[in-house]
């Protein structure tokens, strides 16, 4: 099938940017990034240059492959990353609309990738577990609730990806956060350091640029890895806990 694709170009973070149009020869077994080196490999033949777009596993986990697509972060499949959608989803002569991520604190590297390091930085601030040096620890040593343990299990399938991000109409980056604080604090281990975790992370999301949450929820329904949206009740609670306990030692 031959698909009609108007994908953002832009040489790097100070350049204005625009769409461009291009046609590919595709077919419905191919998955989406599939699609994409095809018409790189025919635009590199005609010696033009390639479009540059992140990727890594090809498998749903890294979360590299993130692209907005018809206005809608990884496409139009719920529940999925941009390399898990194929193109059975699409028909001959469909036009595509694709695009990076729209956000202040994710600048734009080239084309479709973009700078997602404000990530990497959050977790820094406070997105750990300190333990000692030495032998491991019995896995068994500390009883776990098989609530909590399925609860801190869901918030850990987020693969900060920045879906949420692109999906939220402020740029906030809760849904995130606010699953890496649930994911350690609902665990006996993570419990030592969850009032300085919740408030480090906040602190540092807040210094990359990231918008507030106004409680819109189309991050949990942009989610890949459908993150709920309670997470980010949780962390209201823990971070006003949590000030609140600061201002008391103070």
């Amino acid at each position: 099938m031959k698909l009609n694709l108007k994908i953002w170009r832009q040489k790097n973070a100070s350049d204005k940017g625009t769409f461009k149009s291009y046609t590919v020869d595709a077919n419905t077994h191919m998955s989406f990034l599939e699609m994409l080196d095809v018409l790189n490999e025919s635009l590199i033949a005609k010696k033009e240059e390639p479009v540059a777009f992140d990727h890594d596993c090809r498998e749903g986990i890294c979360g590299a492959c993130s692209m907005v697509i018809d206005g809608q972060p990884h496409g139009p499949w719920q529940g999925t990353t941009t390399c898990q959608l194929h193109m059975r989803e699409y028909k001959d002569g469909d036009t595509i609309t694709i695009e990076p991520y729209r956000a202040k604190s994710f600048p734009v590297i080239k084309d479709l990738a973009v700078d997602r390091s404000a990530f990497d930085r959050i977790i820094q601030a406070g997105g750990y577990v300190s333990v000692n040096t030495g032998q491991a620890p019995d896995g068994n040593a500390i009883p776990v609730e098989k609530e909590q343990a399925s609860l801190a299990f869901e918030a850990a399938a987020c693969i900060g990806c920045g879906a949420c991000v692109a999906a939220c109409p402020n740029a906030s980056a809760m849904l995130f956060v606010s699953a890496k604080v649930s994911h350690l604090g609902l665990l006996p281990q993570g419990d030592v350091e969850h009032s300085e975790r919740v408030l480090n992370m906040v602190k540092q999301m807040d210094d990359e640029g990231f918008g507030r949450c106004s409680n819109v929820t189309a991050c949990e329904a942009e989610c890949p890895k459908e993150i709920s949206v309670a997470n980010i009740a949780r962390l209201n609670r823990a971070y006003f806990s949590a000030a609140l306990g600061s201002e008391k030692k103070v």
